[in-house]
């Protein structure tokens, strides 16, 4: 085997997800510091982190933007990319997740599993991303591993496999013993490094029991370890860490470690768990991609056509940064690449190895790399870029539908083209974020994920290019839906204009669009195409419209859907069946029946019963619990509903779901209740039907 597809062993893309103020960021710092790629603990609180670079993200004391830094370890690089972990910026997270091979969960010793924890976790899950966890925090008063990990148990669903014991309570947590070597790690107060020792006494028949359970619970799932087990009642280190990587990589396990990154305890430990257990570039399938309907593979292969993914685009002083993930092959400094979505070529200038905002330059990448490339002039996140002589698009990121918007304007009227300039770059690197006019205002609205998300865009304009704005109010984004439709709505699309005429017939039914049972198929002569929220069938029989027409009539329907006849918001929910039509020998074409589609179904919908539907969130407040009954009334006026309370820590956890349009200015509301001492955080669980207004 080739020397370079060898080094690829020794590579680790790893990401590190949490809910915010789980310590994710102080988990990177002081992996950076473990690694000699730092020489001074950066601290969140003192605004030195390397990875919170931005001026926005020192101020307000959270990651905003997911940020890449490579290190080395034990002869392995790592290439690292620090996530945010507010749900506002969740698709900073998805686009990030899409490009990685494994990840470390970091979970609050004392909190545990927390509402954005579950989605990061679930967005991992979708990307089939292998992961291990840290429960962080372990030196704070309450924290408890035992009921953190349980909670991951219950919460998450997997099976924790926890290699560790703590050594010593909340201030008194001094290191952790090792389950698979029995041994202690300890750290001395300012220590860098751990001190290996012999289990202490106090410790070590809980360390046997905890050996024990894992040896069963790794024995329980992974057929070599259980036959070692039988033969000889116990597991080896060597057949334990064995089985515990191949757990982690099938998903079939979730290794948990524990440790206080803030007090740099544990963090050494966790990269060699990150070394052990984490996929390489080669233990992970080969991507797919398509071109011109045919189905492709990359592997990682430096010597394969160069295939790469944008995940990432930023505007620095210096020129535009585009971020790749290369999956096959090597790019070099000159080369020309295909974006493939686009069909168009982009010479690449320079290629930096990337740490945060210092940025090295390399002369080539090779697969499995990430780097950030200088020179491409029109990459949008998610674009493929390939070898000219092998083309390949890859399935981009996914992009979540914005749920808040504010009207925005520039003070000075000879500055809007300029803010025009500056949205237009601003949703060139962010693609949660549109950009539209109001049709009846004429005003331009920006829309993003949350209130914190548009803050962060609005102040990135006024301070990236010096402009003055008025921003309105926020507002929640509704849709509309079908609760009752209609059936037998004929169109006829007849058009004479002197040139070619155009001749459609249709005849649509609209309904509510349920979900089908699993494993449920359509009936012998339909076809059935959907996405989440719209359905498209056709039981036309004879061929009285031809199947290309059938597609433009689909395609019609979808461009209905953009404007609602309640208010004009964006339409889900429903199922269209085209059931009958007819053509003309010359006048009827795809246009004609995309025109007929589109006009068909707005009518369809005026005569349908219609429901708006509003976002609503869940929201998780922790408030002390001399507070609880005026917050409960508070939520209850808002329009929430709890479903359920718990206390934690001398503290009350209440969840509830809640309008989004209840939510604007809530922060302000709770802390005034509180005394500043209470918090909220919120995540997107869908959309209900609006009360009347």
């Amino acid at each position: 085997m080739r020397t370079d597809i060898n080094a690829l062993t020794a590579v680790r893309n790893l990401g590190i997800l949490a809910h915010v103020d789980a310590g994710k960021t102080t988990v990177t710092e002081r992996i950076l510091y473990a690694t000699g790629t730092t020489h001074k603990r950066g601290e969140v609180h003192d605004g030195t982190t390397v990875t919170d670079f931005d001026p926005q993200e020192r101020d307000r004391g959270i990651t905003i933007f997911a940020a890449a830094v490579s290190c080395s370890w034990d002869g392995h690089r790592i290439n690292l990319i620090d996530t945010p972990g507010h749900v506002d910026f969740a698709d900073e997270v998805e686009r990030s997740l899409r490009v990685l091979d494994g990840a470390v969960a970091v979970f609050d010793a004392v909190a545990g599993v927390e509402p954005q924890s579950e989605s990061v976790w679930r967005q991992a899950d979708r990307h089939g991303v292998p992961r291990i966890a840290f429960v962080n925090k372990l030196d704070r008063a309450g924290a408890d591993l035992d009921a953190a990990v349980e909670s991951i148990r219950q919460r998450l669903h997997p099976a924790p496999l926890v290699v560790q014991l703590p050594i010593g309570r909340e201030d008194g947590f001094t290191g952790v013993v090792d389950l698979l070597r029995l041994r202690a790690l300890t750290w001395a107060d300012g220590g860098d490094t751990a001190e290996e020792g012999p289990v202490p006494d106090a410790l070590r028949e809980e360390a046997g029991r905890r050996r024990r359970l894992l040896e069963e619970a790794v024995a329980e799932r992974h057929p070599a370890a259980l036959e070692e087990f039988c033969d000889r009642e116990t597991l080896s280190a060597e057949t334990l860490a064995s089985a515990l990587r191949d757990l982690t990589r099938s998903g079939d396990g979730v290794v948990v470690l524990c440790g206080s990154a803030y007090r740099n305890r544990g963090v050494e430990p966790l990269l060699d768990a990150v070394v052990a257990y984490l996929p390489s570039p080669l233990d992970v399938p080969a991507v797919r991609g398509t071109y011109d309907g045919a189905e492709q593979e990359r592997a990682a292969d430096p010597h394969a056509p160069f295939a790469a993914l944008a995940f990432k685009v930023s505007a620095t002083p210096t020129g535009r940064l585009t971020y790749l993930r290369v999956y096959s092959g090597t790019i070099g400094k000159g080369d020309t690449v295909l974006d493939a979505g686009a069909r168009r070529t982009e010479r690449v200038g320079r290629i930096l190895r990337v740490r945060a905002d210092r940025r090295t330059p390399v002369d080539r990448a090779l697969a499995g790399d990430i780097v950030a490339v200088v020179g491409l002039k029109a990459a949008r996140p998610g674009a493929t870029l390939c070898a000219p002589q092998a083309p390949v698009v890859l399935e981009p990121p996914g992009v979540a539908d914005p749920v808040v918007s504010v009207a925005v304007e520039a003070r000075r009227s000879t500055d809007t083209d300029r803010l025009a300039s500056a949205l237009a770059r601003l949703v060139e690197e962010d693609p949660s974020l549109v950009v539209r006019t109001d049709p009846e205002t004429g005003q331009t609205v920006l829309s993003g994920m949350g209130e914190l998300h548009l803050e962060v865009a609005v102040e990135k304009v006024r301070s990236d290019h010096a402009l003055e704005m008025s921003v309105g109010r926020p507002r929640v984004s509704y849709r509309e839906t079908v609760a009752r439709g209609v059936t037998d709505l004929v169109y006829r699309h007849v058009k004479q204009d002197g040139g070619a005429g155009q001749f459609a017939h249709v005849v649509l039914d609209v309904e509510p669009l349920e979900p089908e049972p699993e494993g449920a198929t359509t009936g012998a002569g339909t076809a059935d195409a959907g996405t989440a929220g719209f359905a498209f069938r056709s039981t036309v029989v004879g061929g009285r419209v031809p199947q290309e027409y059938v597609r433009a009539v689909e395609a019609g329907c979808r461009d209905a859907l953009a404007e609602g006849p309640l208010g004009g918001h964006p339409v889900t929910g429903l199922r269209v069946t085209l059931t009958d039509g007819a053509t003309h020998v010359k006048d009827s074409s795809d246009t004609a029946f995309r025109t007929a589609g589109r006009f068909a179904l707005r009518e369809a919908l005026r005569a349908s019963a219609m429901t708006l539907l509003e976002p609503v969130v869940e929201v998780t407040v922790t408030v002390p619990e001399d507070a609880v009954g005026g917050v409960l009334g508070d939520l209850a006026a808002r329009r929430g509903r709890v479903t359920g309370s718990a206390t934690r820590s001398g503290a009350t956890v209440v969840t509830a779901t809640v309008p989004l349009a209840e939510l604007f200015g809530y922060a302000t509301r709770l802390r005034s209740r509180t005394q500043g001492r209470g918090t909220f955080t919120a995540r997107p669980t869908g959309y209900a039907p609006a009360p009347a207004r």
